[in-house]
């Protein structure tokens, strides 16, 4: 392989941010804003803010294939097509599996996209914050390390984000879910509402329900539009309605005229200088040409995502480091996890027949955590999940095929089906060393890289859980008035929530994890890692928000160490 290094005084830069999904996003905006020169590396295509959402505003009757996929589309997405992730709606978000293999030593799930935004176009957005009770379960119950910060030192960086981000929601004044900066929340509908005030009587709010707290906008703000209640987010939205990228982090960045942004770069490695004891720069591999280029920077911030950060890190080798960057502790690319869930329970609400809503609300209701809430434990397993859902009412979807013709059939499916209501389970993943990723050096991908082995699974403790998500869902349906209620547990492996998090761990101590307190690598001090890997543990909550109160914290105590040159 021909390889034509350039490594000219143009390359080189303040800092350097790998990735441009949600954190690397962060990254580049506060780094920007502090007056670093920042160039933010993406391996994938670019995206434009409203011009690349070129699905966004068509009809139904205007896709093709009615937003279904092809068996050509499907034979190269054989992992983006496992859960209905990826439909004609918006396959250009989503990678191509053939050209980026990746190693299943048991099943794992790996949804992304590799382009200017990455997921935080397709993200959920669902936007909770971790509690002290996440933050020092670790510490009191014994499994996994303790983490190095606790919620008070995070609390002013959530607020910090949640008020550039836009997140609407409702305080409840719970010790599970602390309460957050929030635009209006979105309205409950009937059902929602009588199944609210039924289910928080009869458990006297031990359990109860709130309104999912989401980064959708119900207000202007920022120069965002409000959500316009399609449901369609994710094709992207031209509104600025939902927080990406896109919409906020990267025009902020931009306007600073400190960020160069390139698309299609593969960061391959690492590059550590033994003299200094830091990392110097990177290798890039351009997508297109193959050419191999090195970039510089004093400071390097690691937002590829979990497992790309993992990839790329493993594959930083060196006489001081031949296990990967700052892999003296043993745990890098160990300790995998993601949350559980496809467990819960429906059942339909009478008495609504004469209501309905209006819109497609992008958002649903919310049951926080209510299990081992004390300092031990009340049932036979550790830490705790949490439910989302909503109410609607089933429309033509309902009709059996079989039974489609007729004047009276047609006229039928043009009214409304009754209400259902649904919930889903998320619940929390403990971390265990033997949950990893690895190279795996006999498979190689088109660029010459070894191919990223992922070896995880769900244990005893999340199996038990499961138990209690499924029949918790039945009993509350039914405590709220619910009929004909049926609760699923289907089958659920690692990687399809799309919350893997974990492989460099924070943690006090350099010989059992990989970074610090300030999300800084123990080994290598100009190396930050603040994407889903640097997660000590996962509580049950959605990780997001939490990823960017991290990597804002970080920027700051970055830009601070760099201008008292210890970076």
């Amino acid at each position: 392989m021909n390889i034509n290094i350039k490594a000219e005084k143009q390359n080189t830069y303040d800092a350097i941010v790998v990735g441009s999904g949600i954190s690397g996003g962060w990254a580049a905006k506060e780094l920007t804003e502090k007056g670093l020169k920042v160039l933010m590396l993406e391996r994938g295509r670019n995206v434009e803010h409203v011009k690349d959402y070129d699905t966004a505003l068509l009809k139904p009757w205007e896709f093709k294939h009615r937003g279904r996929i092809t068996p050509e589309e499907r034979s190269r997405h054989l992992v983006q097509t496992r859960a209905g992730q990826y439909s004609e709606h918006n396959a250009k978000f989503w990678v191509d599996d053939i050209d980026c293999p990746y190693t299943e030593v048991k099943r794992f799930d790996w949804y992304r996209g590799y382009h200017v935004g990455g997921r935080s176009i397709t993200w959920g957005r669902g936007c909770l914050r971790l509690s002290e009770m996440d933050f020092s379960a670790n510490a009191k119950d014994g499994y996994g390390v303790d983490w190095p910060v606790r919620y008070k030192d995070i609390s002013p960086w959530y607020d910090y984000v949640e008020r550039f981000a836009g997140i609407s929601g409702q305080n409840e004044g719970l010790a599970q879910l602390p309460d957050g900066i929030f635009l209006p929340p979105f309205e409950m509908n009937c059902v929602e509402k009588e199944v609210k005030k039924r289910i928080e009587s009869h458990y006297n709010r031990e359990r109860m329900m709130t309104v999912y707290r989401m980064a959708n906008l119900t207000v202007p703000h920022n120069g965002r539009g409000t959500c316009m209640n399609r449901n369609l987010c994710n094709r992207g939205c031209p509104f600025g309605a939902y927080f990406s990228t896109q919409s906020a982090t990267l025009p902020a960045a931009v306007a600073t005229g400190n960020l160069t942004l390139r698309p299609y770069s593969i960061v391959n490695s690492v590059l550590y200088d033994k003299e200094t004891k830091r990392a110097k720069g990177v290798l890039v591999i351009d997508s297109e040409t193959n050419e191999h280029i090195e970039y510089y920077a004093k400071v390097i911030f690691m937002n590829a995502s979990t497992l790309g950060t993992s990839h790329i890190l493993l594959n930083s080798v060196s006489e001081t480091f031949p296990d990967g960057l700052g892999n003296s502790s043993g745990h890098l690319g160990h300790n995998l996890m993601d949350h559980h869930f496809q467990v819960g329970a429906s059942g339909t609400a009478e008495g609504f027949d004469d209501k309905y809503y209006y819109g497609r609300r992008p958002i649903g209701v919310y049951i926080p955590r209510y299990r081992n809430l004390g300092d031990k434990p009340e049932r036979d397993y550790l830490r705790g999940f949490h439910y989302g859902g909503s109410a609607s009412r089933t429309g033509w979807q309902r009709a059996i095929p079989e039974m489609g013709y007729g004047q009276e059939f047609k006229e039928d499916m043009t009214e409304p089906g009754p209400w259902v209501m649904g919930l889903g389970s998320f619940g929390e993943h403990l971390p265990e060393y033997k949950n990893r990723v690895f190279l795996d050096h006999t498979k190689k991908d088109k660029w010459g890289q070894p191919l990223l082995a992922v070896d995880c699974e769900f244990g005893e403790n999340e199996r038990k859980m499961r138990i209690d998500m499924r029949n918790d869902a039945a009993e509350i349906l039914e405590a709220a008035g619910m009929k004909n209620i049926q609760s699923f547990d289907r089958p659920a492996v690692p990687g399809m929530a799309i919350h893997e998090m974990g492989t460099a761990r924070m943690g006090h101590d350099p010989k059992t994890s990989v970074l610090n307190k300030w999300n800084q690598m123990h080994d290598v001090k100009n190396v930050f890692v603040t994407d889903g890997a640097f997660m000590t543990s996962n509580a049950c909550q959605n990780p997001s928000l939490t990823y960017m109160a991290f990597t804002a914290r970080a920027c700051d105590y970055a830009v601070k160490e760099l201008k008292k040159g210890n970076l």
